[in-house]
């Protein structure tokens, strides 16, 4: 495909950032330097990138969790005080007074992080592949990648259109890494799809950047009891959840969800629980998770190929930390 595009993990509008993270400390490092590449890309490109509006999380600490981690909330405030990232645990009384958009239930911990937001995706990989070319890369799109070849003094990537030879490789192929790559790979990684909703607000205002954070939510203990969400980007409060059951291949065909899903997902996750957001959606998208059992990122060598790196994928947490993931194979 031609990037940026919708095909696979990183389009939507919006992702996530947030610095203290709670699938493990082990991923601040990355989130932290990513805000620092992001910021200096924005300051070589003059491009918007990197939205730090606040983020908010809640949940209980007997909750079952979030990405393979129990206490997801916990291990948050444990991260951000480790790694001396600001923030606020807040009583209910405050997220409600703060952020009366939210109906809580009363028992909830809530954590506020200042420098949490969210990145434009779509934006970011346009300025990286600018900048790329600017610095003198060769970037070559719409090429089928149909096999890998090595031995060990080269590897050598074969195309619908070319054949390439070099010392070494980096993959970072996503959902198609497990076809792609091979052996142990297709076994270990699954392929999710996830569904973004867009609904339209009563009043927009009151999701605007500023007066709404992104947020992730886990509301109970059933395996979709969470929901995520962000504040009117273009258009539209965006609103997600995860499932781990369906799976599908990458180049399968992907069909808008129906009139029905939507009523559903408003129903189970945004009535009652936040005020001011209308059943009409205005748009709603899929895009791919490709998970490891553990909900842990694959940045390492290729078990059988010395000279090949895989980093992907990262199981439905990774765009926040790309920039710094990429920094790092390099």
């Amino acid at each position: 495909f031609v990037p940026p595009h919708d095909f696979g993990s990183s389009h939507g509008e919006s992702r996530i950032t947030r610095q203290a993270i709670g699938e493990g400390a082990e991923y601040v490092p990355f989130a932290l330097r990513s805000h620092e590449i992001w910021r200096e890309l924005e300051a070589e490109t003059g491009r918007s990138l990197l939205a730090p509006i606040g983020g908010l999380i809640l949940g209980r600490r007997t909750d079952p969790g979030i990405h393979g981690r129990p206490d997801f909330i916990g291990n948050t405030i444990s991260a951000a005080e480790r790694f001396g990232i600001e923030h606020e645990v807040l009583t209910v009384a405050e997220v409600s007074k703060r952020f009366p958009q939210f109906r809580l239930d009363g028992d909830e911990t809530c954590y506020y992080e200042p420098g949490a937001g969210f990145l434009r995706p779509e934006t970011c990989i346009a300025a990286q592949l600018d900048r790329a070319r600017a610095l003198g890369a060769t970037v070559r799109t719409g090429e089928t990648v149909t096999r890998l070849q090595a031995n060990a003094t080269a590897v050598t990537v074969v195309t619908n259109a070319a054949t390439y030879t070099a010392g070494h490789v980096i993959v970072t192929a996503g959902a198609w890494a497990p076809a792609l790559l091979g052996g142990a790979f297709t076994k270990l990684l699954r392929v999710y799809p996830q569904t973004l909703y867009w609904f339209a607000p009563d009043d927009a205002a009151a999701f605007a950047p500023g007066r709404f954070p992104i947020f992730i939510w886990r509301y109970g203990s059933g395996d979709d009891d969470h929901v995520y969400g962000f504040p009117v980007v273009e258009a539209g409060v965006k609103l997600a959840t995860e499932q781990f059951t369906q799976t599908v291949g990458p180049d399968d065909a992907r069909p808008a969800p129906a009139a029905a899903d939507t009523q559903r997902m408003h129903a189970a996750h945004v009535r009652g629980r936040l005020a001011g957001v209308s059943e009409h959606c205005l748009r709603a998208v899929t895009c791919l998770y490709t998970v490891t059992p553990d909900f842990g990122f694959v940045i390492d060598r290729h078990p059988d190929w010395e000279r090949v790196l895989v980093a992907s994928p990262c199981s439905g947490h990774g765009f926040k930390h790309s920039a710094a993931v990429g920094e790092s194979v390099a």
